[in-house]
């Protein structure tokens, strides 16, 4: 067991370890400046949100050193149960689960409280990690692209119902792991093209929007070398149905169907006999053009349909605030024009550590939690806000580098999934402070307030450090 013990610590990848420490502490630091008060004053005192998350490190720290004395097979082997266990939880906290800012998303024990969707990351990573290594996998068959994505959106759809849609948000970022593996970029593109649309479609009228698909479907079909006359004929088809519908109904049936349902009619009547016009002439792209339009008629009103009915007034008002829609200085708006002062006000070197008058004053909401960051802007200033984002940027690059040294195929996917998760987190979160993207309400890994949050980032990414400390073991 010590000979065990011995080969793992030098094995274990130590800059991984030393830039996970650094992050931890300094997060620790800026919780502590986050909410300092004069009656507490000692960083120890554990009665404060700085004490408790020092002995949440604690334990992560705990919980370190039992993912290292484990053996790295259970993971593979447990993955599924582990999966299944944490499928479990989150439909049992729809149903038991305490509600908090109007999310149903906590288990609440005494003081203690967790969030079962922060553990469900790492547990869809090893889900995910243990079919997309099965050894006839193939991201090209349709049937293993949809188990992969049904692993992903299962969870996603759970949380989605609490409503967390933060959390959702996160399981998008796996969509790298499916490009390293193998997917067609084709498909990266499409979800670009997909976000494109949802913002395409909150911002201008339906009407707008599917006129602007149809021409863009068209365009598209004469950009794959196809015949300019067939697109023609197509709009032309269009044009003169739509006006016979639009007859109809503003002199027939007094305007009782808005504009874009007679063009998205007139577009369904013609689109099936082109689908199989195209089919029967074998022409593909005509096929894959009619196809992907039809999928898009019915995205964009799904995306009209989830944001008026399943989104929460807040969550809505977030989106319109951000995309410009709505100006909300004083309600929805007011944190992240605090949090660019207070990042602002640092400047260069900051205004040092526990001066911060934006921070101590309590102008910004959650500011030991979602807006972390800006304490780090505001005492620590550019300089210091560009070495935290490098110490991230390092981590995740270094977990890269690692998973391509990984002889497992288990293992090399499980770190990409580790990175991409990782990074998303960074990357919107550090957004959100400075009005970048809208505010989701996701946690700066390692840094934000919360035993839930740290302990899930510490499983997640030391169950890598384990496979990676042996993967020079036979496989």
């Amino acid at each position: 067991m010590k000979q065990r013990g011995a080969n793992i610590l030098r094995s274990l990848d130590w800059p991984v370890f030393m830039l996970y420490t650094a992050l931890v502490f300094l997060g620790w630091f800026n919780i502590h400046a986050a909410v300092f008060d004069d009656k507490y004053s000692s960083i120890f005192d554990f009665a404060a949100r700085y004490g408790k998350q020092l002995v949440w490190i604690g334990v992560s720290y705990i919980i370190i050193i039992l993912i290292m004395a484990s053996n790295y097979r259970i993971y593979s082997v447990l993955s599924y149960f582990i999966y299944g266990g944490i499928i479990i939880l989150l439909m049992a906290v729809l149903v038991v689960g305490t509600k908090t800012n109007g999310a149903r998303s906590w288990f609440e024990i005494g003081n203690l409280k967790i969030q079962p969707a922060e553990f469900a990351k790492f547990a869809t990573a090893l889900a995910l990690s243990k079919f997309m290594s099965a050894y006839d996998f193939n991201l090209n068959k349709l049937r293993d692209l949809i188990m992969s994505a049904s692993i992903i959106l299962l969870p996603a759809g759970l949380i989605l119902l609490q409503p967390d849609m933060g959390s959702v948000l996160v399981y998008f970022s796996l969509i790298f792991v499916f490009y390293r593996e193998g997917m067609t970029g084709m498909i990266l593109l499409l979800v670009v093209l997909g976000i494109a649309v949802f913002v395409t479609t909150l911002q201008y009228e339906l009407s707008v929007v599917i006129i602007g698909l149809v021409i863009v479907a068209g365009i598209w079909h004469c950009g794959m070398g196809r015949s300019l006359t067939e697109t023609l004929i197509a709009w032309g088809i269009i044009i003169v149905l739509t006006t016979i519908f639009w007859v109809i109904n503003h002199f027939a049936l007094n305007d009782k169907f808005e504009f874009h349902f007679l063009i998205v009619a007139a577009s369904l009547l013609l689109l099936p006999v082109a689908l199989v016009y195209s089919y029967m002439k074998k022409n593909w792209t005509a096929v894959f053009v009619c196809g992907g339009l039809l999928l898009m008629f019915v995205y964009v009103f799904s995306v009209d349909f989830v944001f008026n009915n399943v989104m929460t007034d807040h969550q809505q008002t977030l989106i319109r605030v951000f995309l410009g829609l709505e100006v909300d200085p004083q309600g929805t708006g007011y944190n992240v024009e605090q949090s660019k002062i207070a990042i602002g006000s640092g400047g260069f070197a900051g205004k040092g550590y526990l001066q911060g008058t934006q921070t101590k004053y309590n102008f910004v909401p959650e500011q030991a939690t979602d807006f972390i960051f800006c304490t780090v802007g505001e005492e620590w200033g550019f300089l210091g806000s560009t070495i935290v984002i490098g110490l991230f940027l390092t981590l995740i690059l270094r977990i890269i580098y690692l998973a391509e040294k990984q002889r497992s195929v288990f293992s090399r996917i499980y770190g990409y999934c580790v990175a991409s998760i990782l990074f998303f987190h960074v990357a919107i979160n550090v957004g959100m402070t400075i009005g970048l993207v809208p505010v989701i309400g996701i946690p700066l890994p390692f840094f934000s307030y919360g035993g839930s949050s740290l302990w899930s980032f510490t499983i997640l990414l030391f169950i890598f450090v384990r496979m990676d400390a042996s993967r020079d073991e036979l496989l």
